[in-house]
């Protein structure tokens, strides 16, 4: 497994872009590592690797997971994302404590928070319903990265009309959180949830107006018609 490891990050280092790899560094607030590569390259790169993976086998692919999450790599982190939803048929809801501890140890921006959580965990727990009490106890971690992620796990679910008692929940829970990563995390929840239920979005978060942070409130409200933000917006 090892060897398969090195392989990759190998490949990593060679297609990284100098240029790219500044930019990337640049854009994130936080502190990132990065070998340069876009989304896309990185995303045909664990597609190909996958393939040549001899053991396809859950505990084989969450193994080797971990070992690409603990290098640091933002790529290498994708592609720990997009290898642990290939085996989603596979997944349990034991499965949660291991995502949740990738979580809580090894994500350190947004955009690792956000790919794991939107599609491997999202789906986990669409799978099993009842995990949506483990969100709600991540919400009250101290980690930023873990309050963020019980908030943006269930963005395309709630997309699809799922889970509006959990995102209010979840929405409670996190309403004065003075992070704005933590803000901009729940107020994209809520916004996706107003697609299927944009009334009681909108009475949710007006209810709350005088509380809720500015930047929760702006993303909750963005996909609502024109004459709804405007009403929201009133003093």
């Amino acid at each position: 497994m090892t060897t398969i490891i090195n392989a990759i990050r190998k490949e990593l280092i060679k297609k990284g872009k100098p240029a790219f790899k500044i930019s990337q560094e640049r854009f994130f607030k936080e502190e990132v590592r990065v070998h340069g590569l876009k989304n896309n390259e990185v995303h045909k790169l664990a597609a190909e690797f996958y393939k040549s993976l001899p053991d396809k086998r859950k505990p084989t692919v969450f193994e080797l997971c971990e070992q690409l999450w603990k290098s640091g790599y933002m790529e290498e982190s994708f592609v720990a994302c997009d290898w642990s939803y290939r085996v989603r048929k596979e997944y349990v809801p034991g499965d949660f404590q291991v995502f949740g501890r990738w979580v809580d140890n090894y994500v350190t921006n947004w955009a690792a928070c956000d790919t794991l959580c939107n599609h491997t965990v999202g789906t986990l727990v669409e799978m099993y319903p009842e995990l949506t009490a483990g969100l709600k106890k991540w919400a009250k971690s101290d980690n930023r990265w873990m309050r963020r992620a019980s908030a943006v796990t269930l963005i395309l679910p709630a997309r699809h009309g799922k889970f509006l008692q959990d995102v209010f929940e979840l929405a409670d829970i996190l309403l004065t959180d003075k992070d704005d990563m933590v803000q901009k995390g729940y107020g994209w929840m809520l916004k996706a949830a107003s697609e299927a239920h944009r009334k009681e979005v909108f009475d949710f978060v007006v209810a709350r107006k005088s509380v809720m942070p500015r930047t929760a409130y702006r993303y909750a409200i963005e996909k609502m018609p024109p004459e709804m933000r405007a009403e929201a917006m009133k003093k």
